[in-house]
């Protein structure tokens, strides 16, 4: 399945979207091991390093997926059993929602993952690849074949050997600059609001109504003197 999405700009390598974090199955440790080496790859591709405008790369059980498009690349990490061809249509269906967005307002963020609105679109698209079997899916598996037989495949290992080479720091990540900057862009916070606010919130309310009822009670029992 298509456990982890990433969109970036590429002119400064700034990851701008990614899947919400309540649509995450993996742990947050695991998350956060995934998406620092998804943000290295964008900033790969940025620099120039990567110049394929798509590629499979491999790394543990898992794969990444990146589609250039328009100054921006998509980036899925997917099970290495996920049909790769798959994993590129959902890029597509990504990449052409993005082209309906204006250019000055993906130009526009100054903070990595700013762009949450397009976290929306991105679940509601990873939605319809979740199942591979369904009618729609199995139709773009048994479509044309020959775009896709060629795409470049490299391993990660490969691509952090370069980095460390060429003096990269590997080690940056912009979901800790961003983490930083405000406490609620930490995605396991968020998880824990998402899960807990409405229940406190009935909890909240369960205790009015105790409340109202137990004031009502004495009033009518004062008023009955």
């Amino acid at each position: 399945m298509v456990k982890l999405t990433l969109v970036g700009r590429l002119r400064d390598g700034m990851p701008l979207s990614q899947t919400p974090a309540h649509l995450i199955e993996d742990n947050e440790v695991f998350l956060a091991s995934y998406r620092q080496k998804a943000e290295l790859v964008l900033r790969e591709i940025s620099a120039g390093a990567l110049t394929k405008p798509k590629m499979t790369i491999l790394v543990d059980h898992c794969c990444f997926h990146y589609l250039i498009g328009n100054g921006t690349c998509c980036i899925a990490l997917c099970d290495a059993w996920y049909p790769r061809k798959l994993a590129f249509h959902y890029l597509q269906d990504l990449h052409e929602e993005l082209e309906k967005v204006d250019n000055r307002i993906v130009e526009s963020f100054l903070e990595p993952y700013s762009f949450k609105r397009f976290d929306y679109v991105i679940g509601n698209i990873r939605n319809r690849y979740l199942d591979t079997r369904t009618q729609a899916n199995l139709y773009k598996l048994n479509s044309d074949r020959r775009n896709y037989v060629d795409i470049p495949t490299q391993e990660f290992s490969n691509i952090l050997r370069n980095c460390q080479t060429s003096g990269t720091d590997v080690g940056t990540s912009a979901t800790i600059t961003h983490a930083q900057a405000t406490i609620w862009s930490s995605h396991l916070l968020e998880v824990i609001a998402l899960k807990w606010t409405p229940i406190t919130i009935l909890v909240m309310v369960a205790a009015i109504l105790l409340w109202t009822g137990v004031v009502l009670n004495e009033y009518n029992t004062l008023t009955a003197w």
